[in-house]
């Protein structure tokens, strides 16, 4: 069986949550998402819906959902509003 990298099973009841990106690095392709309840998730860019470059804006507005990777929480399905 492969080694993968996130364990898809949403967290928080499986509904989208809210948030503003606090800083993406595009270089490096991750960043962090300040939800609206004040706590940091983390985010890759192959989490990032839509064609073409993959990448985000510090104060951009995001919808997510959370799942739990090897390293604990992080953002999938993220859609930029």
């Amino acid at each position: 069986m492969a080694n993968r990298s996130c364990i898809l099973i949403k967290l928080f009841g499986g509904s989208y949550m809210n948030g503003t990106v606090k800083w993406f690095n595009a270089e490096k392709g991750f960043g962090f998402i300040e939800r609206e309840d004040g706590d940091d998730v983390f985010v890759h860019f192959s989490a990032i819906t839509g064609d073409g470059f993959k990448s985000l804006e510090e104060g951009q507005q995001v919808q997510f959902d959370i799942v739990e990777g090897n390293r604990g929480p992080q953002a999938a399905n993220v859609v930029k509003l």
